[in-house]
């Protein structure tokens, strides 16, 4: 598999390339050269197939022969450690939960996946050295401080929005050591995205081989694919359409999802749901692409202004605003509704979602109004606990603390606190 610059203006590449460099030297996404469907019968039997056997067939098209069959199913293995369990919540509304992974957001198997490929690439390269440098809005950070902790041949330089990502975020991403390193950024998420672009097309830093494990790095992106899949295989037997909605920040989640569809995966139809950070429901509206200054909200993790994989999409639909508008939605609601609906839910059904999963539990019921006969599926991204400052005085409740987090509340903040580029780049020459 050979892949392409988004920008239309670098060489194809391999799928090692596309994971080693995260970005093309003209500034475009990597996406694949070709996408093949999954044969009718392996839908017709998905219920009898592990997730593991669901993952390689959906995956193996993309990495091609540059990762052996068997190294591959072992890479997948080490990331799907965990469950993706489906959780009625009302009628025909169900939660997919994706945080039962070690630092409990869906990002877990992004970071495992893309850790284990770049392990593989480096293996007996004694004097090759990677440097994993990414930006979070919140969990991005912890599952890519997880996933790379101890990998030999990488190190990992995370920057963060100061002040702006929850307390247990920050810890999930400051506390490993190691070869983790955390940069405290005076600014918002945009501001540390542009600086990860930056630094990819800064000649003077090739030294450090740089690499993303944002969701713009194909390795971190496609993986996402898998619990749509997941998702799929425990409803399937309800016999009804599924319409599934993303909380969506950088939109790395509801466009692999669109990549599962475009290999045969039968959802009817899809919501992107956004905080008031609303670039791409104002795009359906106007018909112009306009990115903004993001806005800090309760649900952190999808306060982005220029959502990178917006761009994969519309290439997933050759630009066809028509084509695309028959696949997608995308509404967008602010805090206060997201407080209200959080309360509701709880009070009317017992479960504990938590503002991002509020989101897209919001844009589902709008889209449902659409589709009467149909399954809907709202993607829970990460444990209520991560948000617990938000979510316990909304609910007046208290949160029993899960393993994974313990590990991590007693531990020494470690950060260094930059506010410009030149500061990221001296750091980056110095260490």
């Amino acid at each position: 598999m050979k892949y392409y610059s988004l920008n239309q203006n670098a060489p194809k590449v391999s799928f090692e390339r596309a994971v080693i460099q995260g970005l093309a030297p003209d500034k475009g996404l990597y996406f694949p050269e070709s996408i093949t469907a999954l044969p009718a019968h392996f839908f017709e039997n998905i219920e009898n197939l592990s997730n593991e056997e669901i993952a390689f067939s959906a995956i193996q098209q993309f990495v091609g022969d540059e990762i052996p069959e068997a190294e591959l199913k072992k890479i997948i293995n080490e990331t799907l450690c965990f469950e993706f369990p489906t959780v009625k919540v009302e009628d025909s509304i169900y939660s997919l939960e994706l945080y039962h992974g070690p630092t409990m957001a869906f990002k877990d198997v992004g970071a495992r996946f893309m850790s284990r490929c770049l392990a593989y690439f480096n293996k007996g390269k004694t004097e090759q050295k990677n440097t994993v440098l990414v930006a979070t809005s919140g969990d991005t950070g912890g599952a890519v401080a997880s996933g790379f902790l101890g990998v030999n041949g990488v190190d990992v330089v995370i920057l963060y929005p100061s002040g702006k990502v929850s307390d247990i975020q920050e810890r999930q991403l400051t506390t490993l050591g190691q070869n983790i390193k955390a940069l405290e950024v005076d600014g918002v998420f945009d501001d540390c995205q542009d600086m990860v672009k930056k630094a990819f097309l800064d000649e003077s830093l090739d030294f450090k081989n740089l690499t993303s494990a944002n969701s713009i790095n194909i390795a971190r992106w496609l993986p996402q694919m898998f619990y749509f899949f997941f998702a799929y295989k425990q409803l399937k037997s309800l016999g009804k359409p599924l319409v599934v909605s993303c909380p969506s920040g950088n939109f790395g989640n509801i466009c692999a999802g669109i990549m599962a569809k475009k290999l045969g995966l039968p959802i009817e139809h899809f919501v992107a749901a956004t905080n008031v950070n609303d670039t791409v429901p104002q795009f359906l509206v106007t018909g112009k692409y306009e990115p903004k200054p993001s806005k800090a909200t309760i649900s952190n993790a999808m306060d982005v202004g220029n959502p990178s994989n917006f761009v994969r999409i519309q290439e997933l639909y050759n630009n066809d605003l028509n084509a695309f508008q028959k696949d997608f939605t995308s509404f967008s609601y602010d805090d206060e509704l997201t407080t209200e609906t959080l309360k509701s839910i709880y009070v009317k059904t017992g479960y504990i979602a938590e503002p991002h999963g509020v989101v897209g539990y919001l844009g589902l019921k709008k889209e449902m109004q659409n589709h009467p006969n149909a399954i809907g599926v709202f993607l829970e991204t990460a444990h209520p606990i991560k948000f617990l400052d938000v979510v316990e005085p909304i609910l007046k409740i208290e949160l029993p603390i899960p393993v994974q987090i313990e590990t991590v509340l007693n531990k020494e903040k470690v950060s260094v606190k930059i506010k410009t580029y030149d500061q990221l780049k001296s750091f980056l020459h110095s260490s």
